[in-house]
């Protein structure tokens, strides 16, 4: 068991279908998403429980546009929320 309250803490679910690619492709994506999630877990204050939905082609995109979308989302998730 882990110490500290896991409750406080972001929690990030993937969804990554088949329309992204094969099994080899899909498993990429949800690799590099929670690389990105882990980045940014200071981003987050408290428990929140974040869904990426990942796009058909998203196999395809490089690390550096991947991590840009993924700082342009959360900026207007930040946005939302204020």
């Amino acid at each position: 068991m882990s110490s500290g309250n896991e409750s406080d803490k972001p929690r990030f679910g993937f969804v990554v279908g088949k329309t992204v690619g094969n099994a080899v492709e899909r498993n990429l994506v949800k690799r590099r998403a929670r690389s990105l999630a882990q980045a940014n877990l200071a981003s987050f204050d408290g428990a929140q429980n974040i869904v990426i939905r990942t796009l058909p082609g998203t196999a395809q995109t490089s690390w550096q546009e991947l991590s840009e979308e993924f700082s342009s989302a959360l900026s207007r998730l930040k946005a939302a929320k204020a």
